[in-house]
C-alpha cells in the first residue's frame, strides 16, 4: 500500500474525516503513523512499546463507527490497562506484568474508533517533571533533543509535536498533561477532576489530584477527545458537572467579553524566567486587543500548605503502588526495584499518620474553596505553564539521595499548575511563545471548576489570531 505522505498535514478530526469520505483507508493513516514512529523514534524516545500487529488486527477486525475511526494514537505508559499490553510505569518493578483487561478510558478510545499503536515513555510511577526513568532512558524534546520534553506526559507531547501521532494520551497529577505540552509546544488541557473515568479498578488517581486525557496539536481535537471519553461510568464515587452540550460545539463559539485574571507572580515566592513572563505578558495584550478585561490579580492561599499535602497524598499512593506491585509478585522489597526518589516517596507514605492523611485532605478542599471564590470574580487566571522554558536534560535526577532537595527543584519549575490538580479545576497550556533560540513556553489558562467550556472558546480564539499549528521542530 503506498504510504500516505500528507499524513503530518492533518489532526486528528481531519484523518477521521478523510477516513469517512474513503479518500484514505485505516490502514494508510496506520502505516504513515508507523513510518513516522521508525524515522523519529530513534532520535527522541518517545515511544517506549510499539503495538504495530495488533493495531493492524484491530483494523482487520473491523473498528467501530466512532468519531474518530481510524486515526492512529498512543497510551501513556503509566496506570493505565490495555488488555494484553505490557504495562511498565516507567519501572523495573512492573517487568513482565501484562494487563488482563481495559481501563475505562481506554474502552472508550477504542469505541471512538482510534486505533492503538504504541505506549509512550513516563518517568517512573510519573513523579518528575521530565521523562528520563531508568529502565528505558530520557525522551528528548524534539525541538532541541539536548533539552527535556517534560513530564509526566513527556513521550506523548514529543510524540505528537513531533509528528508521531495527531494526539496523544497523557495524565495529569500536578502538571503532567500541560507541563510536557508547554515544553514541547503543543495543546494540553487537563480538564475537571472526574471528567473522564478513573475507572474500573478505582475511583479517582491520587486522591483525586490526577486525570486523563488527551495531548493535542489542535484545540479541536482536545475537545473531540473529551467529548469521546467523558462522562460517568457505573459505581464512580462522583462526577464532574455535565457540560451544557458538546465541547466541540464549545471550539469557534464568540467566548464573549471575559474576566480575566493575569499573574506572573508565584503564591510560592520563586522567581519566574523572564521569556515566561515575557509570554503572558504578550497573551494578556492579546486578550486586551480581542476585547476582553484584563486585570493583575491571583487566587490567594499558601503554597507551602499545597506542597506539604500534596506530598503526603503523593507518598501514600506510591507506598501502596509498590505495596500493591509486591504482593503482586508475592515477595518483599528488594535494593534496586525502584529508583532512589520513589524509594524515598515510598517510605514517607510509611511514617506519614492517618491525622496527616486526613489534614492534607482538608488543605486541599480549602485551597479549592478559594478557588472557586476566586472566581466567582474571574472567568480565567492567565500565568506562566511554567516557571522556566525547558530544561537540559537531567535536571531532576530521581536517582539522587535528597528527597527534599528533588522537591525543591521540582516546585520551583511548576509554581503554577499543582493548584488546578488540589483545586480540580480545568486548566490548559497553550503554545503561543517562543524563545530567541526556538524552544517553546506554555502560557496556562485555568478556569472554574466544571467549566472547560470558556477554556475551549478562549483557546479556539487565541489559536485563530495566533495558529501554532503548523509551527513544527524539524526533526526527521
Amino acid at each position: 500500500m503506498a504510504a500516505f505522505k500528507e499524513y503530518g498535514n492533518y489532526d486528528a478530526l481531519g484523518l477521521a474525516e478523510l477516513i469517512a469520505q474513503k479518500q484514505i483507508k485505516p490502514e494508510e493513516a496506520l502505516d504513515a503513523a508507523i513510518e513516522r514512529i521508525e524515522a523519529i523514534n530513534p532520535k527522541i524516545n518517545a515511544v517506549v512499546q510499539k503495538q504495530y500487529d495488533d493495531a493492524r488486527a484491530a483494523i482487520a477486525a473491523g473498528l467501530p463507527n466512532g468519531p474518530l475511526r481510524g486515526v492512529p494514537y498512543l497510551l501513556k505508559d503509566l496506570y493505565t490497562w490495555q488488555k494484553g499490553a505490557r504495562i511498565g510505569n516507567g519501572s523495573r518493578i512492573y517487568d513482565g506484568f501484562v494487563a488482563d483487561h481495559d481501563f475505562t478510558l481506554v474502552e472508550r478510545y477504542k469505541a471512538a474508533g482510534l486505533v492503538i499503536l504504541g505506549r509512550t515513555n513516563t518517568p517512573e510511577f510519573g513523579l518528575n517533571a521530565a521523562t528520563e526513568p531508568v529502565v528505558n532512558g530520557p525522551t528528548r524534546n524534539p525541538w532541541n533533543p539536548k533539552h527535556s520534553a517534560g513530564g509526566s506526559s513527556g513521550g506523548a507531547a514529543a510524540a505528537v509535536a513531533a509528528g508521531m501521532v495527531p494526539a496523544a494520551h497523557g495524565t495529569d497529577g500536578g502538571g503532567s498533561i500541560r507541563i510536557p505540552a508547554a515544553n514541547c509546544g503543543v495543546f494540553g488541557l487537563k480538564p475537571n477532576r472526574a471528567r473522564n473515568p478513573a475507572g474500573p479498578d478505582v475511583g479517582e488517581g491520587w486522591s483525586g489530584l490526577a486525570c486523563g486525557h488527551a495531548i493535542t496539536r489542535t484545540v479541536r481535537d482536545s475537545a473531540a477527545f473529551l467529548d469521546a471519553s467523558s462522562g460517568p461510568a457505573p459505581g464512580d464515587p462522583y462526577w464532574a458537572p455535565p457540560p451544557a452540550r458538546p465541547f466541540l460545539k464549545e471550539v469557534g463559539t464568540d467566548p464573549g467579553r471575559l474576566r480575566i485574571a493575569v499573574t506572573t507572580r508565584t503564591n510560592s515566592g520563586t522567581p519566574v524566567h523572564a521569556e515566561c513572563v515575557k509570554g503572558v505578558e504578550a497573551v494578556a495584550k492579546l486578550c486586551a486587543e480581542l476585547g476582553h478585561q484584563v486585570e493583575e490579580a491571583m487566587p490567594d492561599f499558601a503554597f507551602a500548605g499545597l506542597r506539604w499535602a500534596m506530598g503526603v497524598i503523593i507518598a501514600a499512593n506510591v507506598r501502596n503502588a509498590v505495596d500493591l506491585r509486591l504482593e503482586g509478585l508475592k515477595r518483599e522489597q528488594r535494593q534496586g526495584d525502584v529508583e532512589r526518589i520513589t524509594e524515598q516517596w515510598a517510605e514517607q507514605g510509611r511514617r506519614f499518620t492517618a491525622r496527616d492523611y486526613a489534614r492534607a485532605i482538608v488543605i486541599v478542599h480549602g485551597v479549592g474553596r478559594r478557588f472557586g471564590a476566586f472566581f466567582q470574580k474571574y472567568d480565567l487566571l492567565l500565568s506562566p505553564t511554567l516557571a522556566e522554558p525547558p530544561l537540559p536534560l537531567g535536571s531532576t535526577d530521581m536517582m539522587g539521595d535528597d528527597l527534599d532537595a528533588y522537591n525543591e527543584r521540582l516546585f520551583r519549575l511548576i509554581p503554577f499548575t499543582p493548584q488546578f490538580n488540589v483545586s480540580g479545576s480545568p486548566a490548559a497550556s497553550l503554545p503561543l511563545h517562543w524563545t530567541a533560540d526556538g524552544l517553546p513556553v506554555g502560557i496556562q489558562l485555568g478556569a472554574d471548576f466544571g467549566n472547560e467550556a470558556v477554556l475551549f472558546r478562549i483557546a479556539a480564539q487565541l489559536e485563530a489570531a495566533r495558529p501554532w499549528r503548523d509551527r513544527r521542530p524539524t526533526l526527521g
